[in-house]
């Protein structure tokens, strides 16, 4: 089941203490970015963040689950309707998480 645009306003607007918070569509779903770094996604309507040890311990009853066939495990934010939690939380995992790669293209000779 692919996510709706509906939960995707409805988790912006519970992260819209965050400023530069953005998303982009990926097969049905949606990657949410922090001051472009990857912090997590909506997958078939649910929030997940990436498993850091900020999240890990912020969270320590989450349930850990797959946002799809194939991938690493990340936790599910169950306390959503909690604007301070979650600004605390991705403003705790941001050092903690990598930065994206910038793709490249080569250059016609």
């Amino acid at each position: 089941m692919a996510s709706t645009y509906d939960y995707l306003d409805y988790v912006l607007q519970q992260l819209s203490l965050l400023d530069d918070i953005s998303y982009r569509p990926m097969m049905g779903e949606f990657i949410i970015y922090y001051k472009d770094k990857i912090i997590g996604g909506i997958f078939d309507n649910r929030f997940l963040v990436k498993t850091t040890a900020s999240a890990s311990a912020m969270m320590p009853e989450a349930e850990r689950q797959l946002p799809y066939e194939g991938t690493k495990e990340m936790l599910l934010v169950s306390d959503i309707e909690n604007k301070d939690f979650l600004y605390k939380l991705i403003n705790r995992m941001y050092d903690e998480l990598p930065s994206v790669k910038k793709k490249t293209r080569g250059k016609g000779i």
